[in-house]
């Protein structure tokens, strides 16, 4: 389950390096944060980097510069979701993290859900908002409470916690700014995981306790409350069946390279498939660059790791 990456540290395969952030989603200001902190591990490697804020138009933007390969550091919608990797093909310059097709599935969690149900992998059962819903008998097939997420957004973003049919029509019109189409799943009050994936390595298991009302974008990026355990305190066995199912999720969508799988635990504590983030956070608040460290491995080896993933 742990099989290493390389650490010779030759920089020279990697040639001219350009690092994508920024762009024009709602996960901006994050992806900003993330480029930032992966170009000063570029630049103290001594890998020759190109910091490029993605515009709509990138195979114009690319057109410019010579590129050896590409560091993907945007989140969300245009960087994370297959259209930017697409352009990438066209060009025919290698990338870091999954593909085309990998990329557009793990970015839909209605497709992802589907998926993995027909497959047998554990997830929650969800309901398709639309304006014709009848919410309280929504509400109630939910169990009462529900999360209401767009199905095409990272960084909960556009999510709401709800408890009543009220909360989960306005929920609905919240998440509809971000994407037609949006899911509600029955709500789960277990402990909440994140497992990091590295090449062919699964990272230890991080267990999220936020103060918030829920693992929210506040608590994920800016709070100071959120406590995080890593090693999570699971037994060998719970973590090594936690480890196995987030490998799994993350291959049954083709993903590659890196990634993150966030689960949760319903109220018998068995795990549930929440999501796979084919380009998670790099920031100083992220929890790929938490689980490296309890690996043994500090960010620079974590970015290294990532691009040498890249020479397929």
């Amino acid at each position: 389950m742990t099989t290493h990456l390389k650490n010779s540290r030759d920089v020279s395969q990697f040639g001219r390096v350009g690092l994508l952030y920024g762009g024009t989603s709602s996960e901006r200001e994050i992806s900003l944060m993330s480029g930032e902190a992966v170009y000063e591990a570029l630049i103290n490697m001594g890998v020759e980097t190109l910091l490029i804020d993605a515009q709509d138009d990138i195979a114009t933007q690319l057109a410019d510069y010579d590129l050896d390969r590409i560091f993907i550091a945007l989140h969300g919608p245009g960087g994370e979701d297959g259209k930017l990797q697409r352009t990438l093909e066209g060009l025919k310059i290698p990338y870091t993290g999954s593909g085309v097709l990998a990329s557009e599935l793990a970015m839909d969690k209605k497709r992802c859900k589907e998926l993995w149900r027909d497959i047998g992998l554990p997830t929650t059962d969800f309901f398709l908002l639309h304006k014709d819903t009848h919410w309280s008998e929504a509400l109630d097939a939910l169990g009462g409470k529900a999360m209401v997420k767009p199905a095409s957004e990272g960084s909960s973003i556009g999510m709401s916690r709800v408890e009543n049919a009220n909360e989960l029509k306005a929920a609905w019109l919240h998440a509809a700014n971000y994407d037609a189409v949006v899911i509600a799943e029955p709500l789960l009050e277990g402990e909440e995981y994140t497992v990091a994936i590295l090449g062919d390595q699964v990272l230890p298991s991080i267990r999220i306790r936020s103060n918030e009302i829920f693992y929210d974008y506040q608590a994920k990026y800016f709070s100071d409350e959120t406590a995080y355990f890593c090693p999570s305190g699971l037994s060998p066995d719970k973590e090594n069946e936690l480890q196995k199912l987030s490998l799994d999720a993350f291959n049954s969508l083709g993903c590659e390279g890196w990634g993150r799988v966030d689960l949760m635990a319903d109220s018998s504590g068995a795990f549930q498939l929440l999501e796979v983030n084919t380009v998670p956070g790099m920031t100083s608040h992220s929890l790929v660059p938490m689980a490296a460290i309890a690996a043994g491995m500090d960010f620079d080896q974590l970015v290294f790791g990532i691009l040498e993933a890249s020479i397929r």
